[in-house]
């Protein structure tokens, strides 16, 4: 199924990677950019751009050099082409445009959230479609049926804050520094869940979708009232948000019959008590779970490398156009109705 090499540079992670038709990552490197937007507390963008732009060229020379191959060795050359932040989207896919130009090689634009969408099946060679995949980032809080590649049912959205998103600014209101999800699960082991009674939002709704504001705002307010150790309120967010999730998982499932697995990918999957509750939901339904490894939940390159194999693999595979452009959205199901309150997030 061929060698790719696949670039990422939707947000703040430039990355590269080498992964063959055999799942393996051959090579992978990622320069991370939390230093640079730590004082800020969040991604500033146009430090991003820059970043990708000054790293992203020798980070593909090295990580051709680690596996001791050259740009003519690969059979394709995948590179996010959005979702994400629009300058370093573009650095990313106007790199792998001159790489594939000058090396008479295909170019593969990748949906980012697809990337995340098809990276449990690089660890899993069991998983089969269709399964049904949260996918919770930054950025993201979405739940599709997974028909095949490129074949994507959006079940449920958030109708404002994507779950990631509502981790990074409780860690901001707390103070813990940035990158705010795994900060605030850190400090959440310590803390005490029941010390807080925060809202659920839609808990028991029937609509199927996510809202993350309501949460996001009462841990304002517990922080501000200055009577609960930082600890206790990341617990208890942290609860409430899972609680949330498994609600609204739970209700998805009974949307999607004939699914082979419950499946959880992106940055949040990474969070080890939303893993063991979505665990815990797919064995109430039966399902087998499945989530990438903690190395394949951030953005990573790795990911887009497998999901150009997946799509080199596919019958009457034709490359991208070189003057494809960047975009800043993509929604993976663009005939899903539209969500109250989500906007162009949906």
């Amino acid at each position: 199924m061929g060698l790719v090499l696949g670039i990422e540079s939707s947000c703040d992670e430039t990355a590269a990677a080498l992964v063959d038709g055999d799942r393996r990552i051959i090579a992978q490197r990622i320069a991370s950019q939390d230093d640079a937007h730590r004082p800020y507390g969040g991604v500033v963008p146009e430090i991003a751009a820059r970043a990708h732009s000054e790293r992203l060229t020798p980070l593909i020379a090295a990580t051709l050099a680690d596996a001791g191959l050259a740009l003519r060795d690969v059979d394709a050359v995948a590179a996010t082409a959005g979702p994400g932040l629009i300058g370093g989207v573009m650095v990313g896919l106007v790199t792998a445009k001159a790489l594939a130009m000058a090396a008479d090689k295909p170019l593969i634009a990748i949906n980012h959230l697809e990337g995340h969408a098809l990276s449990p099946r690089l660890a899993d060679p069991t998983l089969r479609f269709p399964y049904l995949l949260l996918l919770v980032s930054g950025g993201h809080c979405q739940i599709l049926r997974v028909d095949g590649v490129g074949r994507y049912r959006r079940l449920a959205t958030t109708i404002d804050d994507a779950l990631g998103e509502a981790f990074d600014k409780t860690a901001k209101i707390l103070g813990l520094g940035f990158p705010g999800g795994p900060a605030v699960e850190r400090i959440a082991a310590t803390g005490d869940a029941a010390k807080l009674k925060l809202p659920r939002p839609l808990l028991g709704s029937a609509e199927p979708h996510f809202s993350f504001a309501g949460l996001k705002s009462a841990v304002l307010r517990a922080h501000d009232a200055n009577i609960h150790a930082p600890a206790d309120i990341a617990a208890s967010f942290q609860q409430a948000a899972i609680d949330c999730v498994i609600d609204r998982t739970h209700r998805a499932l009974a949307d999607a019959d004939g699914v082979m697995a419950l499946v959880v990918a992106g940055g949040v999957a990474a969070n080890r008590s939303v893993r063991a509750a979505l665990e815990a939901l797919a064995a109430q339904h039966g399902l087998p779970f499945v989530a990438p490894p903690l190395a394949l939940c951030t953005d990573n390159a790795a990911m887009i490398a497998w999901a150009g194999i997946e799509r080199l693999a596919l019958p009457g595979f034709v490359p991208d156009p070189l003057d494809l452009a960047a975009r800043p959205r993509w929604p993976l199901d663009p005939a899903a109705a539209p969500v109250r309150g989500a906007g162009v997030k949906a």
